[in-house]
């Protein structure tokens, strides 16, 4: 574990699995930044960025079971670029999936918490 590398954890403070990656990370003595992205939501580009590092497409990190899902008319068997995919999260983060550690080559669902150690 470096602290050369930088993480940022996408944070949701509601969503259980989300405070146990967080405690988890804190008990490892790691420094990140927490973006609490309910209240600051990536961008598009940011979400990308995202996509890439996990190594999947938007809607594998989509919370498809949302209700916001169900009220935009989706459906995960909709035809959409990735690129408006991406833009529904950023326009609607209660879309994305939490909690998401990112670092600077590669990104990490917290599903379960532990699944994030993996990058570090």
């Amino acid at each position: 574990m470096s602290d050369k590398m930088s993480y940022t954890l996408y944070h949701n403070p509601r969503c259980s699995k989300s405070r146990e990656t967080l405690a988890l990370l804190k008990d490892k003595g790691l420094n990140f930044n927490v973006l609490e992205y309910l209240n600051t939501p990536p961008t598009r580009a940011e979400l990308e960025s995202v996509a890439q590092k996990l190594g999947k497409q938007p809607l594998e990190f989509m919370r498809t079971g949302e209700a916001r899902f169900k009220e935009l008319g989706l459906s995960k068997n909709d035809q959409r670029p990735a690129a408006e995919w991406l833009q529904l999260m950023s326009d609607n983060p209660i879309l994305i999936e939490r909690p998401i550690l990112v670092g600077d080559q590669k990104a990490a669902l917290g599903r379960p918490p532990e699944a994030v150690l993996e990058i570090l």
